[in-house]
């Protein structure tokens, strides 16, 4: 599947326009910024985005410097990108205020919505943009799995197609199996299955089922069997090559056209339509979306979703890379992380999760209720920093080999601060900025940047998540108590 094709509404401006040889912009370059008014930008943007062509794409929405301020899709892009900067459209508080830094604009040709969605959902995770508030979290699209190496192959949807669970132990059904996807609604994915179950009657139960194992012929089907939706190999109903046939043609259906079958399904629910049977129409016809929407997927080759595909990285490779990365001439086996959370000040917190060997090492985690400060989060660094570390400063205990602070340049120099008042430094503090993943390092004026399938910037996210996710549990958890009054 080839990549969608940019499509500039206005020149693409990272930091400055495109000027030609002798100095001039282009004729279509927005005016300078302060040159019009509030009204006269917006319906510039306005007759800009009702001559873009009426496809499917993406839009992104950007301020003078050319800062991405928001990512969103469209089945039209000259309709949906039109009514931001229509009087009558109501964009609620998050939107409106966007328009009053809205520069230009640009927008992403795609194939169809389903594409779209996936563009979309990999822009807003790659750029984060300010005014996006869905898409932000770890969530992803499902995949299909066939499992390959079994007697009786089972059929399961799952959201780890890499097959890699967070302890680093690999799932063999998942890692050896053909695997479709990923598709854009996993409500409807799962719809089909249980369609495509109907009439391929394969078993997507979590059974290990050998042929001939003797427990076999005392086993009782579920219900699937009974009502014809499962041919039953749990009992040895079936013999494994008539049910590989099924499975092959299961494989078959799912990769290529599936006009037959829709084209069947169709009479039927015409057939129910004319004799009034309105409620098995509907079922039928829902039936047939769900069916539809099997269309509605790309391939792991495209590489959309990298954090699912790629799965966790192996420890000891990361850690070695790290070392190199970081240039440290010891062997890294513990490394910690630092992170803050709050809501515009309220029940701030402060975390440290550890990793040791590249695992995480949880009787060692620590969470901090922040006491001298509310909404600073430097300041709140300094304090959990200085707490958590005055031990090893004064050469009581052991600093870890790395202490990775989640934030860019300032979350850094905030944690050596707070490191300059003790008698011992630590051997290596850095910090991991979320929107462009860079590395910074103590006592280096320019940050590290990694490719995004990098093993020592994989294990890094991996420690900043984890921080992440342990001070927002404990935020989420005051928060709480002083609402219901525990």
């Amino acid at each position: 599947m080839r990549r969608p094709e940019i499509q500039c509404a206005v020149p693409d401006d990272p930091d400055a326009p495109f000027v030609d040889e002798e100095g001039f912009e282009p004729a279509d370059a927005p005016p300078p910024w302060g040159t019009e008014s509030r009204d006269a930008r917006l319906a510039r943007l306005l007759r800009t985005a009702r001559d873009l062509p009426p496809v499917p794409g993406v839009y992104l929405m950007k301020d003078p410097k050319g800062v991405v301020l928001y990512v969103g899709k469209a089945s039209r892009l000259c309709d949906r990108v039109s009514s931001y900067f229509l009087p009558s459209t109501d964009l609620g508080p998050n939107k409106s205020r966007m328009l009053d830094e809205l520069h230009s604009f640009d927008t992403l040709r795609c194939d169809g919505d389903w594409e779209a969605i996936l563009v979309e959902n990999r822009l807003i995770k790659d750029i984060k943009p300010r005014f996006n508030t869905l898409a932000l979290d770890d969530k992803s699209f499902p995949y299909l799995v066939i499992t390959s190496g079994e007697d009786y192959p089972r059929v399961f949807v799952t959201r780890n197609p890499s097959g890699v669970r967070a302890d680093g132990s690999v799932d063999l059904l998942v890692k050896n199996g053909r695997i479709y996807g990923p598709f854009v609604s996993g409500r409807a994915l799962r719809e089909a299955v249980q369609v495509l179950q109907r009439v391929f009657r394969f078993r997507t139960c979590m059974l290990d089922i050998e042929h001939g194992d003797p427990k076999n012929r005392r086993f009782r089907p579920c219900l699937l069997a009974s009502i014809g939706r499962c041919t039953a190999p749990c009992n040895e109903s079936i013999r494994p090559e008539a049910y590989q046939a099924d499975i092959n043609r299961l494989a078959r259906f799912i990769g290529s056209k599936r006009s037959t079958m829709l084209r069947e399904m169709r009479a039927e629910m015409a057939e129910a339509s004319a004799a009034r049977e309105f409620e098995h129409a509907a079922a039928v016809r829902d039936q047939i979306h769900a069916i539809e929407k099997l269309d509605e997927r790309a391939t792991r080759e495209d590489n959309w979703q990298p954090e699912q595909e790629i799965g966790y990285i192996d420890p000891i490779k990361a850690l070695r890379s790290l070392q190199r990365v970081l240039g440290i001439d010891r062997t890294i086996r513990c490394v910690e992380g630092i992170d803050i959370a709050h809501l515009q000040g309220g029940e701030t917190v402060g975390s440290k999760v550890c990793f040791m060997d590249g695992r995480p090492f949880k009787n060692e985690y620590r969470r901090y209720r922040i006491k001298t400060v509310a909404n600073d989060d430097y300041a709140a660094i300094r304090e959990v920093v200085s707490r958590r570390y005055r031990e090893a400063g004064a050469g009581e205990a052991l600093y870890p080999d790395v202490i990775l602070i989640d934030g860019g340049l300032g979350q850094l120099h905030a944690a050596l601060q707070a490191f300059e008042t003790l008698d011992t430094r630590p051997p290596m503090v850095i910090s991991l900025a979320k929107k462009e993943e860079l590395i910074y390092v103590q006592e280096k004026s320019e940050p590290v940047r990694l490719g995004r399938n990098n093993p020592a910037l994989r294990l890094c996210q991996q420690v900043r998540d984890e921080a992440h996710r342990f001070a927002q549990h404990y935020h989420h958890v005051l928060r709480r108590k002083k609402t219901i009054g525990e």
